[in-house]
């Protein structure tokens, strides 16, 4: 299948210089490269603030315009999202194919989707998407045989009446929320087993590590969102007798669609029963510290920012001279390891040893029936291992952070 032509569009802001945006504009390049595309030329524009009616402005649109019709380029991608008129005049002044980055990951998604639940996802999000887009979409997706931006929905020509999208969101939603009550009643079955779940930033090296500790053989490529769909391998730890279990999972990337983080708030919410979060950052990435800011901001909106988190320093072979010291300044708790050469990796599977033993058999607390509401608010921030009522109170056996434990015996008036 032929590469698709394509020109990026990225624009500075006072509060955005130039040289950021070129690092958005790489990431783009790379997103479109993974969504089929050929990118053949970029545009930087300069502006105080973004043109409403079509984001950069009449002249340059007509600069874009005549870029596209002397090189033979097809598609012109911006790296912010559009609105829907943006989307049209920008359509009608380039005489070309506009989608914005927001488009291009759902397309990206849409292409690796292998499982039913991931399929399910990447349509709602794409549902999500084109419901307010939906008079441009018929417009040219009638008309187009397919191309990035346009696949899944687009490709097949689907219902485009308003209400019965409305339809299909409300259903893709319910069957999300029935896939997720069937996987905790699955999930009770691991409750007895420490779980330590890789995050991090999309091609940060999550699955060549999973590989590395487990020899799990999940598929590795050099490319963006190499993982959709969440997996699990059991690891064998050095001087222990039960495995723990390892949680590989969907990459994090900037300006992530937040509609596209709502519809995998089901996958990862299996990453919530995790006792121990492995943030995984590819230390040789000029962009490091900005790519973990980026994951670390996404755990809090998905409310996993009380789970402990060890800061996994990837690729520490690649790593220019300065980076990793730079790194470690940031992240005190951190270890420093190289999926490829194999380098860190017994540490690795030593700390995650360390980690199993101190929260091997967990806490029990005793709650009285008439303090039950008042440790509710608390209960959140545990993984509840079981629960066992008697007739005057509850046996709760939880793990979680000393601190937070310690906090809510002290709210509750409990004693060890």
């Amino acid at each position: 299948m032929p590469l698709e032509p394509a020109v990026l569009v990225g624009v500075s802001l006072p509060h955005l210089p130039s040289h950021r945006v070129e690092e958005y504009l790489d990431e783009l390049s790379a997103l479109v490269e993974t969504a089929g595309g050929e990118v053949r030329s970029r545009v930087l524009q300069d502006r105080d603030r973004l043109d409403p009616a079509t984001y950069i402005g009449k002249g340059k649109a007509e600069e874009v315009a005549a870029l596209c019709k002397g090189e033979g380029i097809k598609l012109a991608v911006f790296d912010d999202e559009l609105s829907p008129a943006q989307v049209k005049n920008l359509e009608k002044a380039l005489g070309v194919r506009v989608c914005d980055r927001t488009s291009v990951i759902l397309d990206i998604f849409a292409r690796r989707a292998r499982t039913r639940e991931a399929k399910t996802q990447v349509e709602l999000a794409q549902y999500t998407y084109l419901l307010p887009r939906l008079t441009r979409a018929w417009t040219h997706l009638s008309r187009q045989a397919g191309g990035i931006g346009t696949r899944g929905v687009g490709e097949t020509q689907l219902e485009t009446d308003r209400r019965v999208i409305r339809r299909r969101i409300a259903r893709l939603t319910d069957e999300l929320k029935h896939i997720s009550a069937h996987r905790k009643v699955q999930g009770r079955s691991r409750r007895d087993t420490f779980e330590a779940a890789l995050v991090g930033y999309t091609n940060a090296g999550k699955s060549s590590l999973m590989n590395g500790l487990t020899a799990a053989h999940v598929k590795v490529e050099d490319r963006l969102f190499a993982t959709l769909d969440t997996t699990f391998r059991r690891l064998p730890l050095p001087g222990l007798a039960q495995d723990a279990l390892l949680i590989d999972t969907v990459g994090f990337v900037r300006k992530l669609p937040h509609h596209l983080v709502a519809s995998f708030r089901s996958t990862l919410e299996q990453v919530k029963e995790a006792d121990l979060l492995l943030h995984v950052v590819d230390v040789s990435h000029p962009s490091f510290e900005e790519q973990a800011a980026t994951t670390l901001k996404l755990l809090a909106e998905l409310s996993m920012e009380a789970i402990p988190v060890l800061t996994v320093l990837n690729k520490v072979d690649k790593a220019p001279e300065g980076f990793v010291a730079r790194a470690a300044g940031l992240y005190p708790e951190h270890l420093c390891v190289s999926a490829l050469t194999g380098e860190g990796m017994d540490g690795l599977k030593a700390a995650l040893a360390s980690a199993v033993r101190r929260t091997a058999k967990g806490e029990t607390l005793v709650v009285s029936y008439d303090r039950w509401p008042d440790f509710l608010p608390y209960r959140t921030r545990f993984k509840v291992l079981r629960e066992v009522y008697g007739d005057e109170s509850v046996k709760v056996t939880l793990r979680g952070k000393e601190a937070d434990v310690a906090e809510v015996r002290k709210a509750l008036g409990l004693d060890r």
